[in-house]
């Protein structure tokens, strides 16, 4: 009747798309996470977790009476309790066996000192690494007996390299004051290998200043030859006896194997079925495997080993424990690797392990964990 405008709801005809307006502007009532929220225990099987783990001291320790310590178990039992599930550990020979029975299903989770790497990728879900470290190189502590270095550098290829230098140039430069004396001074005439004969004893004299000065050259050029021979000789001699020296007291002072440049020369010893025999093998260097560290560490302390290759954390607590007087272990690391959690491929709750990962190692009480075990601050 008048000029007053109805109110829009007052359309039946608008009511309609007014509804559907607020459907899809309204969220979803009883959804408690977005999807990008990881989730919780619901992601886990409904029942008590099997947990495969193995001894590697310090990540994992069995105690006397059958309870588990160590920083791997502890960052777990953590990660749990944050997580509400409930859990019981079940112990693997090796690390190996461990991975193995992880693919096939029999553990919901490993947790150990279990080294990432690229084959045991294809077999199994890493979480998020909390521990990186690298391989360490364990060492006699006892300085390296002399007689042994000395043996060790006269066979070396270097050294025979340099004696068959040596050698030869002795033979070419005698036989050179064959041709030279051998019609004209009799101490090198007569036949020819009594004239060869006579000719490279006097060379390898001359190179040794051995020489007793009855039988000399008379001839110019064979003079001239001897007289730079003599001189060179000297020189020779005396820088090839400064290097052996030099050698000798270097390994004397600082050991048989400085770093991984070492490795190749010497007597090498790994875990067996480690990620240590891995890099070894593709570096071609030698080694003998042992089925645990402390009888690598044995066969280092007898002397049938040089050096021992395992993760350094492990090795240094290995040495630490049992062997701090008879074997060292050198500072720095090589070839980075990193410790994680492993689950079966695919698994539904990997991304809740690692968000619960992240939030323990950079809580304070992982500080005190590596502190406790490692005396490490950060």
């Amino acid at each position: 009747m008048s000029g007053r405008r109805r109110p829009l709801l007052s359309c039946p005809a608008l009511l309609p798309f007014f509804l559907v307006a607020i459907a899809l502007a309204t969220p979803a009532l009883g959804q408690g996470k977005t999807p990008s929220d990881p989730g919780g225990a619901e992601n886990f099987p409904n029942r008590e977790l099997v947990i495969g783990t193995k001894q590697a001291p310090p990540f994992a320790m069995k105690g006397p009476d059958g309870t588990w310590t160590g920083i791997s178990i502890d960052l777990w039992t953590q990660v749990a309790q944050t997580l509400g599930v409930k859990f019981r550990l079940v112990e693997e020979p090796t690390v190996q066996s461990l991975v193995e029975a992880t693919t096939r299903g029999d553990y919901d989770l490993s947790v150990a000192a279990i080294t990432v790497t690229a084959e045991r990728a294809r077999m199994v879900d890493f979480s998020q690494p909390f521990y990186d470290t690298g391989l360490g190189i364990a060492v006699p502590a006892d300085s390296v007996s002399v007689w042994h270095e000395i043996i060790r550098t006269m066979t070396s290829f270097g050294f025979l390299q340099a004696a068959g230098a040596l050698i030869g140039i002795s033979l070419l430069v005698g036989a050179l004051i064959w041709l030279f004396e051998r019609r004209h001074n009799e101490h090198f005439g007569g036949t020819a290998a009594k004239g060869l004969g006579a000719s490279i004893w006097w060379s390898a004299e001359a190179m040794t200043q051995a020489s007793t000065g009855h039988r000399a050259p008379v001839t110019i050029a064979g003079r001239a030859l001897a007289i730079i021979w003599m001189v060179v000789s000297i020189i020779t001699i005396a820088v090839f006896t400064a290097s052996v020296t030099s050698a000798l007291t270097t390994r004397q002072i600082r050991g048989l194997v400085n770093g991984v440049e070492d490795l190749p020369t010497v007597r090498v010893g790994a875990l067996a079925g480690s990620a240590t025999t891995g890099f070894l093998d593709a570096e071609r260097i030698k080694h003998r495997d042992f089925n645990t560290v402390r009888d690598g560490l044995r066969a280092l302390t007898s002397g049938a080993l040089d050096a021992f290759v395992y993760d350094k954390p492990l090795l240094a607590w290995t040495v630490e424990q049992q062997f701090s007087g008879s074997v060292r272990v050198l500072d720095g690391v090589f070839e980075p690797q990193s410790y994680a959690m492993a689950m079966p491929l695919n698994s539904n709750y990997r991304r809740t392990i690692d968000v619960a990962i992240l939030q323990a190692i950079h809580d304070e009480k992982w500080k005190q964990t590596l502190f406790r075990y490692f005396g490490e601050k950060e």
